[in-house]
């Protein structure tokens, strides 16, 4: 009897997947640890590995499939000698194996392209080529207000194109007169990949149902930058033959500390949700927000608080790396105890993050700029960077999280702290 290859569950919250490549074929003999597929969670493209041996009999979603349901039918595997024509007559046993046909898949069996493409559609003029099809006057009315009569709808018999419809075009914001008329057909589509759609869901549900509260504040990094650049220093001093350093420090990766020690003063600001309990985390671990193509991830730096500021960026520069080459196992960025959003790098100077359920924290990170200060009367210029922490109340309440921002503020403008 032929054994069942189900589409697997790779993470615990994945319901459906992508099946964006099969590396072996019909016929091919196969054995248990083989990887024999790629699939497109919302997050990462992860291997699949065989866990019985046998012949494929037959594929039954082709790569390039979208939304395969998580325990349906994907192929057949034949035991060495059994006949091949035992699938014509097979069976799938009950289930979503056996459920509704699958979709229509957008790449054929042998494609190893990903399933969800985000080629942009080509913008092509209503008319097209073909010949168009208007009323004497609608031309004479279009040549006179200078509107090309390809990118009007017409709305006559058979599409003929008469004067309201170039009247309309005009009014709308026609091509006479230096105006452009858009027609609703020059859109490009990007199909909502899985990612796409669970970041759409969960910030939905985050900010529909969490009570979020803000609480900012400023912190001067002139004594971080400094500490920063002679760190950065030595490691050029003890660079190889290679002169390539050892390591290079960010200031998010000061962040990312001082962080992980503001949290192990304020425990209770390490902390999620749940109906039964509030859950208090004793390890540290920090998600922290990483852009990718077609989305966002959130790696994470696991007891962070045990690790150097050297040791946080050399790995953070992996995790950073292999997220956005999808190769991150679901172990890496599942899970986490709090959560930093940084756009800093992009000059962004402050903004108010959406909380990443069940955590009940996420700091959000701007760049640091020059800014006149009050020092005992006198004004001084200083770099400074804006904090603000977005709360939810269920977990964490407003003098807690208040605490949190001090220590924060306090080790970041303290940083020989972060170094001990």
């Amino acid at each position: 009897m032929p054994i069942e290859i189900l589409m697997p569950a790779l993470s615990p919250t994945m319901t459906e997947g992508n099946l964006a490549k099969w590396t072996v074929k019909e016929g091919d003999k196969i054995k248990s640890g083989q990887v024999i597929a790629e699939i497109e969670t919302d997050k990462a493209t992860m291997e699949v590995e065989a866990v019985d041996e046998g012949i494929v009999g037959k594929i039954m979603i082709p790569a390039g499939t979208e939304a395969v349901k998580v325990n349906q039918l994907i192929a057949l595997l034949l035991e060495d000698g059994e006949d091949k024509g035992v699938i014509a007559s097979y069976k799938p046993k009950a289930g979503p194996a056996s459920a509704a046909a699958p979709a229509k898949a957008e790449a054929p069996a042998a494609a190893s392209a990903p399933a969800a493409s985000t080629t942009p559609a080509p913008i092509t003029p209503v008319m097209g080529n073909t010949r168009l099809f208007a009323s004497p006057l609608a031309k004479r009315v279009a040549s006179n207000e200078g509107i090309d009569l390809r990118m009007v709808q017409g709305s006559g018999p058979h599409g003929r194109i008469v004067k309201d419809d170039v009247l309309k075009a005009q009014a709308t914001g026609g091509t006479g007169k230096g105006r452009v008329f858009r027609n609703p057909q020059e859109i490009t589509k990007v199909p909502n990949n899985n990612m796409r759609k669970v970041i759409a869901r969960r910030l939905t549900e985050s900010k529909q149902q969490v009570p979020h509260f803000y609480l900012t504040v400023e912190c001067e990094l002139n004594k971080l930058l400094d500490v920063r650049k002679d760190i950065n220093f030595e490691a050029e001093a003890l660079a190889g033959k290679d002169k390539k350093p050892a390591y290079k420090v960010s200031v998010n990766d000061f962040i990312i500390k001082a962080v992980s020690m503001a949290l192990k003063k304020v425990p209770a600001a390490n902390a999620s949700w749940s109906d039964e309990a509030i859950m208090m985390y004793n390890n540290v671990d920090i998600s922290v927000a990483v852009a990718i193509e077609g989305g966002l991830i959130t790696p994470i730096v696991k007891n962070a608080d045990q690790k150097t500021v050297v040791t946080i960026s050399n790995e953070m520069k992996d995790l950073a790396a292999r997220a956005r080459a999808g190769k991150l196992a679901p172990e890496e960025f599942q899970g986490g105890g709090f959560s930093i959003s940084n756009l800093g790098m992009y000059g962004v100077k402050t903004f108010a993050a959406i909380v990443n359920p069940p955590q009940g924290c996420i700091m959000a990170v701007g760049a640091g700029e020059e800014r006149v200060v009050v020092r005992h009367g006198k004004m001084e210029v200083r770099n400074v960077m804006d904090i603000t922490l977005s709360v939810d109340h269920r977990v964490v309440d407003g003098a807690v999280g208040a605490e949190f921002l001090s220590a924060f503020k306090h080790y970041i403008e303290s940083p020989a702290l972060l170094l001990l």
